[in-house]
This record gives C-alpha cells, sequence and structure tokens, in this order.
C-alpha cells in the first residue's frame, strides 16, 4: 500500500517570479527594440474611468506617443526597476534568502528589436547569459518564460501581433535561438505567460489590437489558436535542442465558485472554469474540448486551422502545467449582492474571505482545491509559478518595513500546498510572485508591493533604486 506524502520533496524548487518588463529597465539600450509593455502609460487611479484597464491600449494611442504627442506621460515599464543594471545586487539577494529557482522572462525584443528580424542582438544574448551564469553561481535554477506580457511593437504595427499566422514562425525562430544558446544553462522553460489573458487584454496577452475589429471574441480567440501552435512547435523544438528539457504552460487560475446551491449559479461557475481551463485542456490534452463548441458557435467564432495544426497540438504538449493563483472567484446567474474585483475579475463578494488592498479576495484553502482540481484533472506535475500578495507597504521612522501581513499570507498558502501534496498532488515547485518590488503588470504602479526586497521609487518614478530587505524570510 502507497504511503501518504507528508512533506515538500527535497527537490522542491522553491523561489520567485518575475517579468522582463517589469524589473528591467533598459528599454532602449543595448540595441533592445521596443516592446508593447513600452508603451503602456502609468494612469493614476483618480484618471480612470470605470472600469477602464490601465492596460488598454489603441493604434491611434501609440501612433501619438511614437510622434511624441503625449505631453508628461509616464511609461513605467520602460523604467522597471532597472534590474538590467542591478540583476547582480538582486540575485545575491535571492541566493540569501535560500531561493532554489529564479522564474524570469527574456524579453524578446532584445533579441529579436522587430521580432522579425533576420539575426538576433548578440547584446541582448549576452545580457542573459550574464543572468543566468549570476543564478547558477549560487545553485539558483532558471525558469524562463519566453513571452511574458510583451511583443515586439513591430509586431503589432505590422502585423496586429497573434491575430496573423506568420508570427508563428517569428516566434519559433526566438524560440530556437534561445534554446541553442542556453541549453546549457537553462532547463525549465514556460512558453507564454497566462495565456488565457490574451481572451481579457488582447494587446497585453498577444499584441493585438482590437479597435477595428468586426467579432472581437474571434480575433483574440484565433490569436490563441496560433499561440497553442507556436506553444506546441516550441515545445518540440526544446525536446529536440535540450534533451533533458521541461516545458509548461502556464494559465492565470481563476477558480469560481458558486455564490449559492442554485443550480444556475452552479451552472455558470461550471461554464467560467471551463472557459478558464480551456487553455491548459489544449496545452496538456492536446485538442479542442467539445465544449467549446457551443460557445464558438453561438459566438460566431470560426477558428481558422491549417492542415496539420491538430497534430502538431496534440504531438507536442506540456511536461508540466504552471499557474498564478492569487485568489478565487464568486458568481452568481442573478448578482444583487456586494461585487467585488481585481484588476481583471470581477464577481460576487464571498463574505468567507478577507480581501486585500486591492480587493483581491485572500483564499489559502482555494488554491489546495485548486491544485487538487488541476491534478485530477490532468495527472502532470504542477509548478505554482506566481502567488502573492500586493499591499502598501510603510517605511518606518527606522528605514524597517514590517509586513507581517505578507509573510502570513504566504505561510497560510504554502501549509495548504502542503496539505494538496498529502492529497496526492505532484507539485514540483513554488516562486512567490515579485520576491522585489516591481512594477504592477495590471497598473504601472510602483506602490501595489509584492516583494520580500523593498526598492525606493515610488508611483511617479522618484526615488534612489535602493534596496533593503523587509522583514526576513526564507521560504524554506
Amino acid at each position: 500500500m502507497a504511503k501518504m506524502k507528508t512533506g515538500f520533496p527535497k527537490d522542491f524548487l522553491w523561489g520567485g517570479a518575475t517579468a522582463a518588463n517589469q524589473i528591467e529597465g533598459a528599454y532602449n539600450e543595448d540595441g533592445k527594440g521596443l516592446s508593447t509593455a513600452d508603451m503602456v502609460r502609468f494612469i493614476p487611479k483618480s484618471e480612470r474611468n470605470p472600469g477602464e484597464h490601465a492596460l488598454d491600449v489603441t493604434k491611434k494611442q501609440i501612433n501619438k506617443i511614437l510622434a511624441g504627442n503625449v505631453e508628461e506621460a509616464r511609461f513605467p515599464k520602460r523604467e522597471g526597476i532597472d534590474f538590467y543594471h542591478h540583476y547582480k545586487e538582486d540575485i545575491a539577494l535571492f541566493a540569501e534568502m535560500g531561493f532554489k529557482t529564479f522564474r524570469l522572462s527574456i524579453a524578446w525584443s532584445r533579441i529579436f528589436p522587430n521580432g522579425d528580424d533576420a539575426t538576433p542582438n548578440e547584446a541582448g544574448l549576452a545580457f542573459y547569459d550574464q543572468v543566468f551564469d549570476e543564478c547558477l553561481k549560487y545553485g539558483i535554477e532558471p525558469l524562463v518564460t519566453l513571452s511574458h506580457y510583451e511583443t515586439p511593437l513591430h509586431l503589432t504595427l505590422k502585423y496586429n501581433g497573434w491575430s496573423d499566422r506568420r508570427v508563428i514562425e517569428f516566434f519559433t525562430n526566438y524560440a530556437e535561438t534561445v534554446f541553442r544558446r542556453y541549453k546549457d544553462k537553462v532547463k525549465y522553460w514556460l512558453t507564454f505567460n497566462e495565456i488565457n489573458i490574451i481572451a481579457i487584454s488582447p494587446y497585453t496577452g498577444g499584441g493585438v489590437l482590437v479597435e477595428d475589429a468586426k467579432n472581437r471574441l474571434e480575433l483574440c480567440y484565433q490569436a490563441a489558436h496560433h499561440q497553442f501552435v507556436a506553444s506546441a512547435l516550441a515545445t518540440k523544438l526544446a525536446h529536440e535542442i535540450i534533451p533533458d528539457a521541461k516545458v509548461g504552460c502556464m494559465l492565470a487560475r481563476m477558480t469560481t465558485y458558486p455564490a449559492t446551491n442554485n443550480p444556475d449559479d452552479i451552472l455558470k461557475a461550471q461554464h467560467l472554469n471551463q472557459m478558464n481551463l480551456f487553455f491548459t485542456d489544449v496545452q496538456a490534452r492536446g485538442e479542442y474540448p467539445s465544449y467549446m463548441d457551443r460557445y464558438f458557435t453561438e459566438n460566431n467564432i470560426s477558428i481558422q486551422k491549417e492542415s496539420g495544426d491538430d497534430e502538431i497540438l496534440k504531438e507536442h504538449t506540456v511536461d508540466f502545467i504552471s499557474f498564478s493563483y492569487y485568489m478565487s472567484l464568486s458568481t452568481s446567474a442573478n448578482p444583487t449582492g456586494k461585487q467585488t474585483g481585481g484588476n481583471f475579475m470581477g464577481g460576487v463578494k464571498n463574505e468567507y474571505l478577507e480581501t486585500s488592498d486591492w480587493g483581491w479576495q485572500i483564499d489559502p484553502k482555494g488554491l489546495r482545491y485548486t491544485l487538487n482540481d488541476f491534478y485530477s484533472r490532468y495527472e502532470l506535475p504542477l509548478f505554482i509559478v506566481e502567488n502573492g500578495l500586493g499591499a502598501y507597504d510603510k517605511v518606518t521612522a527606522d528605514g524597517k518595513i514590517h509586513d507581517d501581513y505578507r509573510i502570513d499570507y504566504l505561510r497560510k498558502h504554502i501549509e495548504q500546498m502542503k496539505e494538496a501534496i498529502k492529497d496526492g498532488v505532484d507539485l514540483i515547485g513554488y516562486t512567490s510572485w515579485g520576491p522585489i518590488d516591481l512594477i504592477s503588470a495590471s497598473t504601472s504602479e510602483m506602490s501595489k508591493r509584492y516583494g520580500f526586497i523593498y526598492v525606493d521609487k515610488d508611483d511617479d518614478g522618484k526615488g534612489t533604486l535602493k534596496r533593503s530587505k523587509k522583514r526576513f524570510l526564507r521560504l524554506v
């Protein structure tokens, strides 16, 4: 009789997660081209329209920015926290916290400035060589995302990003380039960060402009199909070039509960969970699930596939499933109660849960539920690659940051991870989001802090960029 697992495995990958466009800065140094993230300006909360995402960008706005007709606008993701020049200091601090892995992304436009260039930018390749070498010096395993919320801007302006099938070839060329360059340094790879976000914010997820679209949903799901094929082809290339490589997909998991036992609420929650898990169904099972047939029909969505696409998806599924988990959601077929939200997600307020400074519902036990749900569905290894608490941190008179609330948040989620392992879930790693304070993906704020390391910078871009420890924390 098999024994119950009682703790984290010895080779468990503890660490932290970041994205190039939120930390690197140096947006125009050493040959880097512009990316879609470089066009996202900071909009103070007081100036946002109701329901407006700070991520929404149109072609008209891009042209104004490129023409220099946006006065006093700030683009925080161009600056990041200047990891480009502080990476040695930052990685040393990660090592001090006991990191076994560091999740980071490669900026595609740092390697191929336009995305469709014939040859790569050597200075960009050399930068990541140095970063990976620094990680390996401390025994930290790099976990690398190929595309994390940024697409070379040229691909958006010329091809409308991932809506154009030709971008598949540009992406696989990029993937092959970095696989060959870093084959002796990087074993763990992710293809697209939170791939489902392309259906919520197509500009963010795929560099797709939708203002002129006849059918917005169709455009988004067509772009997603191109990403599915590209992800499968990249997985194939990784396995060929790096025999021991492990390639994962990555989902923004939006576990949704029914608000009541009303069957209408239960059916709505089931539908929302299916729409979320559709993206991992394709990448882990290798085919489009039948429940999408009705959705596509009722929304006049026709996915254009080329001969061989279905075979590519089926033959090159991922090795593991990674996901972000910050909150659970609650839904009702007839919502009358208090609403809650995050930057992308809404729903009915769950009265059993506390909320963060940004209104996100804190649900540690929901993480255990999510892990069990994932594992029973796919029976593939799981990797939590984003989880953390965004909060307003206050610096006291003595220069300290007492973030016990963050430590409590992490402790409770880690406890539920351990329970899921006891349940039989194959969990291989955990990287907390933003181990060092960084620019918010959704609002471009600096005040939404996740880190164990404080960075002296504010929402207006002012500060020394000095790094300092918060309450000392080791994940192990």
